[in-house]
């Protein structure tokens, strides 16, 4: 667990950066994530930390119910869209603070906990591992968001490792959720960012390989650009389904 919880403070503390001298106005710039502003998206952060930090207590359902029975009866965007609408207004240091507190829980409680302890979330059990593997996926994805809000560059991070392991197997997930089952096995063969160093996770033999840049498949499977718009390649029966449908979220 300790590679993983190190990556989600790194990961957290980019945002921390990128954020913590905006003032009101800048925490009023639109995000790119549709609809929301850079506070809105601290304001989601904020929300789903404190869910997972539910999660890991056992007290999803009482403590975070918007996401225990909202997201699984309407999904998870309206449900997400629902909860920022009914909470957004604080003010900026109000925001922020609220933000950095349960991140810094979030963090605090991923590094007590059983890694192979089963915990709930929206798509229901998982292990606490996994949890933290996707607030990882989900606080890289949103703070992409507000970079390009704000046009702040941002530094490639090898970290994504382990958003790229994420979205490997949760690959059968993205097929049944679809309501399609994958012909067989699927590889991915990417490149780090930073080291550039080659990651290949997946059988050597799966007939369906998916080449490219690291960052373009997470930023496919976090459904912020679509495969064509990207270096991604796919080979293989599956090739064409994996690249529509892999993702880091619910």
């Amino acid at each position: 667990m300790d590679d993983v919880v190190a990556a989600l403070a790194e990961q957290v503390e980019e945002l921390r950066t990128m954020v913590g001298g905006l003032d009101d106005g800048g925490l009023a710039t639109p995000s790119a994530c549709e609809g929301w502003s850079v506070a809105d998206v601290l304001l989601h952060l904020a929300q789903t930390d404190e869910a997972a930090i539910a999660s890991l207590r056992g007290e999803l359902a009482g403590a975070a119910g918007w996401l225990w029975g909202e997201a699984r009866a309407t999904g998870v965007d309206a449900a997400a869209d629902a909860a920022v609408a009914t909470e957004r207004g604080a003010g900026g240091p109000e925001l922020r603070a609220r933000w950095d507190r349960s991140a810094r829980d979030m963090i605090a409680t991923f590094d007590a906990v059983d890694p192979a302890a089963r915990v709930e979330w929206v798509v229901g059990e998982m292990a606490a591992r996994t949890l933290a593997t996707t607030r990882i996926a989900e606080a890289w994805i949103h703070t992409g968001d507000i970079a390009e809000g704000l046009g702040v560059r941002r530094e490639p991070a090898d970290r994504i490792r382990h958003i790229v392991y994420l979205v490997h197997r949760t690959i059968p997930y993205a097929f049944a959720r679809a309501g399609r089952e994958p012909a067989g096995p699927v590889r991915f063969e990417v490149i780090a960012p930073a080291s550039r160093d080659r990651w290949a996770v997946g059988d050597a033999g799966a007939p369906t390989v998916v080449h490219g840049p690291a960052v373009d498949l997470c930023l496919v499977a976090g459904q912020r650009v679509p495969a064509a718009d990207t270096a991604l390649t796919a080979t293989g029966p599956d090739g064409a389904d994996v690249l529509a449908l892999m993702r880091t979220f619910a």
